[in-house]
């Protein structure tokens, strides 16, 4: 029977042994065989990439993540989805996998900060040259590429600031000149977006936020194609870079309301945004939501949904009433991460340019000094909770 991907992930692989309609959690390090022979058919399995219910050593995995792989692999429509045991160890596998000494690889400036940290940091000590492009310029990108680029990572929107690209123009360079593709998809997860299906080599999610739902679990998805498979595989197997079988059932659990689940963000940051919209000390909306603008273009010519994380803009000179504005607020929790049921708000600092702090400044920003953003991930709550909320908070902005 064909089934729609929202059925789908409603039926994992069950407990069958125990009558579990849920699957079950499997430790190990050791996998027995019955046979050197089985073993070694086995192994033949996994370097053959046929279909497997385990691995042959627990540092690659267990049942329970093969599970979550299969659901991912349909999800994003992959040859091979690999898990790693926190999100950004999936931005690191896929830089580490490809990038080797005089490589360069282009970096949208708008990219999470531990990833611009990885780009500009580490990789230098490595002799790999990062370059920062401009997200609102494509010409900028295509300055930038030279014989020694070896990969094009894209987050799509940018982080805080959510610029939208077009893709399909960053996949056809690529394409021509021979290079890599990533794009981070996390915001717009696979269910409303298929990177792979656009062309690009590698679709990666953090499985901590939208995939889990529930705050309570940390994880990577890198999905793959064929074409980059077996260079990540032999890194991926090397590094030890597994997800754990817990985490691996609680994304799982989170995966069979993810369709719901965003549609509920969505419908409640409809609702906020058009009180936000009204507010005179909101400057800016950053969120795809007016027809006419360049961002709800390209959102609409490549999604076919979107979540609950934007951010709003707020022109003040005082610092200090922003963030009294944010610790005002009762329903939004102040932290990192997003994509669990709660909502969040966190002042973001986005000039930066102390070379030694964990969030790198942007080189390409269009905001003035006394322009500060503050993100918000919308949550599951009444949506006029959160807006009877914020409307009392924002009198402290002077």
């Amino acid at each position: 029977m064909k089934k729609s991907i929202n059925t789908f992930l409603k039926h994992p692989v069950k407990d069958n042994t125990n009558r579990s309609a849920n699957p079950p959690v499997i430790r190990a390090s050791t996998i027995l065989f019955n046979s050197m022979q089985e073993l070694y058919q086995h192994e033949n399995k996994i370097k053959k990439h046929k279909k497997i219910s385990h691995y042959s050593y627990g540092r690659y995995g267990s049942s329970t993540t093969i599970e979550l792989e299969n659901m991912l692999k349909e999800l994003e429509q992959a040859f091979h989805v690999f898990l790693t045991g926190t999100g950004f160890g999936g931005v690191a596998l896929a830089i580490m996998s490809l990038c080797r000494p005089g490589d360069e690889i282009l970096v949208s400036d708008n990219v999470y900060g531990p990833t611009k940290e990885i780009s500009a940091k580490l990789l230098k000590e490595f002799n790999i040259k990062a370059q920062f492009y401009n997200p609102d310029s494509f010409k900028d990108l295509q300055n930038k590429v030279s014989k020694k680029t070896k990969m094009i990572l894209v987050e799509n929107p940018g982080s805080n600031t959510f610029e939208f690209q077009d893709l399909s123009k960053i996949v056809s360079l690529a394409k021509k000149k021979k290079i890599f593709t990533f794009l981070d998809n996390t915001w717009g997860t696979p269910l409303y977006l298929k990177p792979l299906n656009l062309g690009f080599d590698m679709s990666f999610s953090s499985a901590t936020k939208y995939f889990s739902g529930h705050s309570d679990a940390m994880g990577g998805s890198l999905a793959v194609n064929r074409k980059v498979f077996k260079k990540i595989m032999f890194f991926y197997k090397l590094s030890g870079y597994r997800m754990s079988a817990d985490e691996a059932y609680l994304i799982i659990r989170g995966l069979r309301t993810l369709d719901t689940r965003l549609k509920k963000h969505y419908e409640n940051t409809k609702t906020v945004i058009n009180f936000l919209r009204g507010q005179k000390k909101v400057k800016e909306i950053l969120y795809p939501y007016k027809p006419s603008s360049k961002s709800y273009k390209l959102w609409k010519k490549y999604y076919s949904g979107a979540t609950g994380l934007l951010s709003i803009v707020i022109k003040s000179k005082k610092k200090s009433s922003v963030i009294k504005f944010v610790n005002s607020l009762e329903l939004f929790g102040i932290g990192y991460s997003w994509g669990g049921f709660e909502s969040l708000a966190i002042l973001q600092e986005i000039r930066s340019t102390n070379k030694d702090e964990y969030i790198q400044g942007r080189n390409y920003l269009r905001f003035n000094k006394d322009e500060h953003i503050v993100r918000l991930h919308i949550g599951l709550e009444d949506p006029k909770d959160l807006i009877s909320d914020l409307k009392r908070s924002l009198r402290h902005i002077s």
